[in-house]
């Protein structure tokens, strides 16, 4: 045995169930290849909180690493496909715009395509941004195909994600572990046992009196985060004076005939509502501000603006935004809830999950648990949720709605990095992102334009072209894009010949 074999980790522990505890043991499973035991620790009387079932594109990656049949995930979790994100009364009551998927159309040559577009708008009216996107137009088609490899086509130029029952998926993934050798244990944890030496995790004690001992401990406990924070005492965060929003109410109603392939968010007074549509069901949440509103009135407002019938009674979560400060402790990694929380406006809840995974099994340890593995997952991870907490911070400064919580965060100082950001697109329409950044040019430009934080100039190279008239070549991209969207099937056509829902379990 060389010294690497004795050093390596000899059990790996995941405390909790649900999306985060399923995806990290099939990945770790997955990347383990049974050489570690794998247990994973849940109790059906805690539950969970589902209500991440919006997806962002990079999830399609997650499930191709575990080897998963997209047509046999999608219809084992009564999934549809997402083309985007539609906003409602977001800049103002009465308008809305749309959050693609994939690229905007080609550009003419080295300068973005939204400057001649810009310069465009300077002379006349012109018609929305998104309308140059092929995730659009198939979107407001309600139509829905895989994107073409070839990139010369027009229909390479969407990207697409998931609608999906999240506990279903958790379900499926359990499958697939245990498949893999994760062992399941029924319980729950009474006491954590920590060494003298060094109070790192050495066993869980569960309430039966079963002792379950490790030495990678991953904690996807959820807001509890019964280990990284009750017992390891790991600071959180707490960003409500960005996103204040600290409640959700959430339930699900009947199917109507459209499937819309993108999810819908609209503004409300003291928050914001989100429609998924799944094939069995269609989930609706609001997402508000106790300080603005009361659960009652929370209640009765999405009650008020349901499409279809409850299936059920309302449930309310209480959530305050933010980051744990030091997710990796000793040998306990939060993932998940545990690691922090950022509402579900641009469907990032699954994708943090993902991203943590990943970065555990780039930085896997052994049991020397170097230093430098924690430092470094720390700092990707704070970085990941500051990027994404500064797009979603967008959302809500960039508005001129009238009510106080709009007022409040229209006015509120933002952080140093967004303001930069949108300082560069006011000067000239100029998209400043990191290479490392999940929300890059695209996404940025859509929510810009969308909430109308407009340049005070194009970029000065589209006055040079004067081989191109712009006007023309943008209208012919949007009769392009609107035939190529014609031809594909429909949303649930493509379902029906694909991935039509299976039986679902009770």
């Amino acid at each position: 045995m060389n010294e690497s074999d004795s050093q390596r980790l000899r059990r790996i522990v995941i405390l909790g169930g649900g999306s985060a505890g399923w995806m990290s043991a099939a990945a770790l499973a997955q990347a383990t290849h049974r050489q570690i035991p794998i247990e994973l620790i849940e109790s059906e009387a805690i539950g969970t909180v589902g209500v991440g079932e919006a997806t962002i594109p990079p999830i399609r990656y997650f499930n191709e690493m575990l080897g998963i049949d997209e047509n046999d995930f999608v219809a084992a979790t009564g999934g549809t496909f997402k083309l985007g994100i539609e906003f409602v009364d977001w800049t103002r009551q009465g308008h809305r715009y749309f959050h693609p998927f994939g690229r905007f159309a080609p550009d003419f040559d080295a300068v973005p395509l939204h400057h001649y577009w810009l310069r465009e708008r300077e002379r006349a009216p012109v018609a929305p941004l998104q309308e140059y996107s092929m995730a659009w137009a198939a979107a407001r088609a309600g139509r829905f195909d895989r994107p073409l490899p070839d990139r010369r086509l027009v229909l390479s130029t969407h990207d697409y994600a998931y609608h999906f029952d999240a506990s279903l998926y958790a379900r499926y993934l359990r499958s697939y572990a245990e498949r893999r050798g994760v062992m399941r244990t029924e319980g729950e944890v009474a006491h954590v046992r920590l060494r003298a030496v060094d109070g790192f995790i050495e066993s869980l004690v569960l309430k039966d009196g079963r002792e379950i001992s490790g030495d990678l401990f991953v904690d996807c406990s959820g807001f509890h985060a019964l280990l990284s924070g009750a017992t390891l005492g790991v600071r959180y965060e707490d960003w409500r004076q960005w996103l204040p929003c600290d409640r959700a109410i959430t339930v699900g109603t009947e199917v109507g005939e459209a499937w819309l392939p993108y999810t819908r968010s609209s503004a409300r007074p003291a928050g914001w509502q989100w429609r998924i549509p799944l094939q069995h069901r269609t989930g609706n949440g609001h997402v508000y501000c106790s300080e603005y509103m009361g659960e009652d009135e929370a209640t009765a407002i999405l009650l008020a603006n349901l499409d279809a019938r409850p299936l059920g009674a309302t449930r309310t979560l209480k959530f305050t935004a933010g980051v744990r400060s030091e997710p990796w402790t000793r040998n306990c990694v939060a993932i998940g809830l545990a690691a922090g929380f950022l509402e579900p406006l641009e469907s990032t809840a699954l994708h943090v999950v993902q991203t943590a995974v990943m970065r555990l099994l780039a930085l896997f340890p052994d049991r020397n648990f170097d230093p430098l593995l924690a430092q470094e997952f720390n700092r990707l991870t704070r970085t990941e949720f500051e990027r994404i907490r500064d797009f979603l911070i967008l959302h809500y400064h960039a508005q001129e709605r009238s009510e106080p919580l709009w007022q409040q965060t229209r006015s509120m100082p933002i952080p140093t990095a967004l303001q930069y950001k949108i300082a560069h697109f006011r000067h000239a329409g100029r998209i400043v992102t990191e290479p490392l950044e999940l929300f890059q040019n695209s996404n940025w430009l859509a929510i810009l334009v969308g909430q109308e934080v407009w340049p005070e100039r194009h970029h000065p190279l589209a006055d040079l072209n004067t081989s191109v008239d712009p006007a023309r070549h943008l209208a012919g991209i949007r009769d392009v894009l609107a035939r190529a969207a014609q031809s594909l099937p429909t949303h649930r056509q493509y379902i029906e010949q694909h991935c039509r829902v299976r039986q679902l379990p009770p």
